[in-house]
């Protein structure tokens, strides 16, 4: 990668945030629809549970980290259960760094969806490093939603989960609740250690601060009397916005054609 040049800037307001390209990353979430994907992204973000179910078209998040004085970017797509558009999807894997599969405990068709997800996650992406020559490992979850629910109504054994990991040191499966925010934060620890991201970015080992903060959030002596104890901080970028489609293609097809092999894609503003 070429590091110097490649910059990633989030700017708007009073807030202008540069991430090295090097270090922003793209975490895909995949599964059926009403397997709480969109919930276990709320734990991870805001350490909520919305009880009301609203159908996800595709949502879009930025949070950004300031981890003893360097900054991280991490994008995340919520995609569709439906997936009304499969060359939409395709795209949302080829761009993706870490993925989380997500299917309910109780459902067992969600579990069939995730199977396929795996497998074409594992497609599209060998041919992708078949024409790019990379050699990066791809980290992937398995996530089980929904174990707080009575074990009567379960449809997956745990078993049949672990063995869709047991071949593959990158791949881990959880069993989790979004609901009761259980085994969440050992998900994303574990996803992103396997990712070789710094551990902090896991919900609870990081100070979660404001906008307000923008000015200073990424200068390496950002400390403040409030956040004496922590040198890692994470913020949630309000305003961000999906990069276009068009700017996902160049980015596939300038690894495709070694360009630069660089992590840039198009810039978000914060309005």
């Amino acid at each position: 990668f070429q590091d110097q040049a490649m910059m990633k800037t989030m700017s708007g307001g009073n807030c202008n945030l540069n991430v090295p390209a090097k270090n922003s990353y793209r975490m895909v979430v995949l599964g059926a629809s009403r397997v709480g994907k969109s919930s276990i992204v709320s734990r991870f973000l805001n350490g909520r549970f919305e009880d009301q179910y609203t159908p996800t078209i595709e949502d879009f998040h930025r949070k950004v980290y300031n981890i003893r004085g360097d900054m991280y970017q991490l994008d995340i797509l919520d995609t569709s259960g439906n997936h009304p558009f499969p060359a939409m999807r395709r795209l949302s894997i080829l761009t993706g760094d870490v993925f989380i599969l997500v299917f309910s405990l109780d459902n067992r068709e969600s579990f069939d969806e995730v199977k396929r997800l795996q497998k074409q996650i594992l497609e599209v992406k060998s041919c992708l490093k078949n024409k790019t020559k990379e050699s990066a490992d791809l980290p992937m979850v398995i996530c089980g939603n929904k174990n707080d629910h009575s074990e009567i109504f379960r449809k997956v054994r745990t078993d049949e989960g672990e063995n869709l990991v047991s071949s593959d040191e990158n791949c881990a499966y959880f069993e989790v609740s979004a609901k009761k925010n259980t085994n969440v934060d050992e998900m994303f620890y574990v996803l992103f250690s396997m990712a070789k991201l710094p551990h902090e970015m896991s919900p609870s080992l990081h100070r979660k601060i404001s906008i307000q903060y923008g000015d200073t959030f990424q200068q390496k002596s950002f400390r403040m009397r409030r956040f004496k104890d922590m040198d890692a901080y994470g913020m949630i970028s309000p305003f961000a916005r999906r990069p276009s489609v068009n700017s996902d293609l160049k980015y596939i097809k300038s690894k495709v054609l070694r360009e630069g092999q660089s992590r840039e894609r198009e810039k978000c503003t914060i309005q």
